[in-house]
């Protein structure tokens, strides 16, 4: 039997944002007969528990906090020139590239921007292959438009394949014809998740639940979901409504003007802010309704997907990825960006046509385990380090280590 290919996993953060739960649930759902994990993160946090009740090999390599709390919006050269991070950065890419060689790693998968950029080098230091695995969308609506283009010219020379997300994400890229660049969504756990059967009964009851679920941040619309709140309880003074997340990388104080504005929408006896919370599918099985609000294209749409698989009627954005999970109006509503009217009109037509939503809310689900698992997931990905790690005469898309790097 062949020995199992080791795969180095590398995140520059432990904090369980949406990346990171994906890369959990992919590392966890691993055929340890073909490939061995290993992950190295940048920071302690609660990813590294996750990790280790799943029996990964798991190490924390810490990166200097000030690069691991840079922003994405604020990445470039000034940021890391500005008090020698870039000196620290390069340090600490020869350090990584020292495990590597000492492990052994025979791929090394980089999770995030950040990881992407100090991953990537380090694997050509080491001269093994690497896959940036982009979650984010490379566009100026998201990212410096100086970032954009350093990091569009980047994906053509250091990974030897990508994956994206979404097709959104995909599309930012720039990416020449023939890159070996994959499409790969972030598939949902579902085994074990009971879908509701009563959502028609539960739309019809006095207090039905409405939530919305993610980082608290301006892009992630939750001021959206409260304008929307207010004109909801107009028509049903009995709904309620719950913030479900916290605020990350200093937005606190939008969180803060998060609970002004439910105080003067007068909102404040309806809306739950619960915070962190480490039950996030518990909360999701409570939920009548599960809005997604961003202001900006979403990459994928994580927690969308979650809703669905958990037989939620869903009403989201129209950007990004989420058009892709979504058939608007067969497995779940869509409506503009950045729109409060629109978003509110379509909660209270779910609301108001409770049948509708329970049918909406099974195709849904249906949707999620037909397109959207970790097993799909799963197949697709390694199949992808096999093409990587075939001998250089058979394989697709590969090519030696850059020299000098």
């Amino acid at each position: 039997m062949k020995a199992a290919k080791r795969i180095l996993f590398f995140d520059h953060t432990a904090a369980l944002g949406g990346g990171e739960i994906a890369l959990w649930h992919l590392v966890e759902a691993l055929d340890r007969a073909r490939f061995e994990p290993v992950v190295v993160l940048a920071a302690d946090g609660p990813l590294c528990g996750k990790l280790n009740e799943a029996g990964v090999e798991t190490h924390v390599l810490p990166l200097a906090p000030e690069l691991v709390q840079t922003r994405k919006g604020s990445l470039g050269p000034r940021s890391l020139l500005r008090a020698g991070l870039a000196m620290r950065a390069l340090l600490y890419v020869w350090r990584l590239a020292r495990f590597i060689s000492q492990r052994r790693i025979d791929l090394v998968h980089t999770n995030s921007l950040k990881a992407d950029l100090i991953g990537g080098f380090a694997a050509r230091c080491a001269r093994v292959p690497v896959v940036w695995h982009i979650r984010d969308r490379i566009a100026d609506d998201y990212l410096p438009p100086a970032v954009v283009a350093v990091f569009r010219w980047l994906l053509r020379v250091v990974p030897d394949g990508i994956i994206a997300n979404s097709a959104a994400t995909l599309g930012t890229l720039g990416l020449p014809a023939g890159a070996n660049a994959h499409v790969v969504a972030s598939g949902v756990l579902h085994a074990g998740i009971e879908p509701s059967r009563d959502t028609a009964a539960r739309l019809r009851a006095e207090t039905p639940r409405i939530g919305i679920v993610g980082r608290i941040s301006p892009w992630k619309g939750q001021h959206i979901f409260l304008q929307a709140a207010a004109t909801v309880r107009k028509r049903f003074p009995g709904a309620r409504f719950q913030i479900i997340g916290s605020a990350l990388f200093s937005e606190a104080a939008y969180e803060t003007e998060l609970h002004a504005l439910a105080g003067s929408l007068g909102l404040s006896e309806m809306v739950e802010f619960t915070g962190f919370r480490a039950d996030v599918p518990q909360l999701i099985a409570r939920l009548d309704i599960l809005a997604h609000a961003s202001t900006t294209g979403e990459p994928f749409g994580q927690v969308v997907a979650e809703g669905m698989v958990a037989g939620k009627p869903v009403v989201a954005t129209n950007g990004g990825g989420v058009p892709e999970i979504i058939e608007h109006g067969v497995s779940g509503l869509l409506v503009p960006m950045d729109d409060a009217p629109a978003l509110a009109a379509s909660i209270i037509w779910l609301m108001e046509n409770p049948e509708k939503a329970q049918e909406i809310a099974q195709a849904g689900r249906q949707r999620i385990l037909d397109h959207f698992t970790i097993e799909q997931t799963l197949r697709k990905v390694q199949g992808i380090y096999d093409d990587l790690l075939r001998p250089p005469e058979t394989a697709i898309g590969g090519r030696p280590a850059l020299e000098g790097v």
